[in-house]
């Protein structure tokens, strides 16, 4: 599928031509592998991956079963967002992406809610939920292809 915003140029880098349809890909398959690296290590690495998320203390005995939980719930979501994306659909693409973006918002509100800082939520959720609406929009705005 052809999109019309693969035209518009952006930059070069050595000689590649830099185009939104480029970079937006690029952000998508972030979007993407963000959640699976996190949820692969919150089930094969529990034991240091809770460290950056901002809550303390962390469960442990059968609460610990929670590292399960946000282990697959994350595989899901980038499961979901690589196969629309390897599919072509960039505007459901979009509208998946932007859903998904409630995914870091309410990790933010655990975290304060929580005993974490507003810091980390500010630095590590709220930017990740950014970067994802962001990505969404851009999706989102696409042109198609005049045929």
């Amino acid at each position: 599928m052809s999109i019309s915003t693969q035209g518009m140029r952006i930059g070069t880098v050595g000689r590649k031509v830099v185009t939104r349809y480029r970079v937006t890909t690029v952000m998508a398959v972030i979007c993407a592998a963000a959640p699976l690296y996190f949820g692969l290590s919150f089930l094969l690495a529990p034991e240091s991956s809770p460290a950056g998320f901002g809550i303390a203390p962390w469960p442990t005995g059968n609460a610990d079963g929670y590292f399960v939980v946000k282990g697959v719930r994350d595989i899901s979501t980038a499961a979901v967002a690589f196969l629309v994306l390897a599919l072509g659909h960039r505007r459901v693409l979009g509208w998946i992406v932007l859903i998904n973006a409630v995914i870091p918002f309410g990790d933010a509100l655990a975290v304060v809610t929580h005993g974490g800082t507003v810091t980390t939520a500010l630095t590590v959720h709220i930017s990740a939920m950014l970067f994802v609406v962001l990505t969404a929009a851009l999706l989102l705005t696409e042109r198609p292809a005049r045929t």
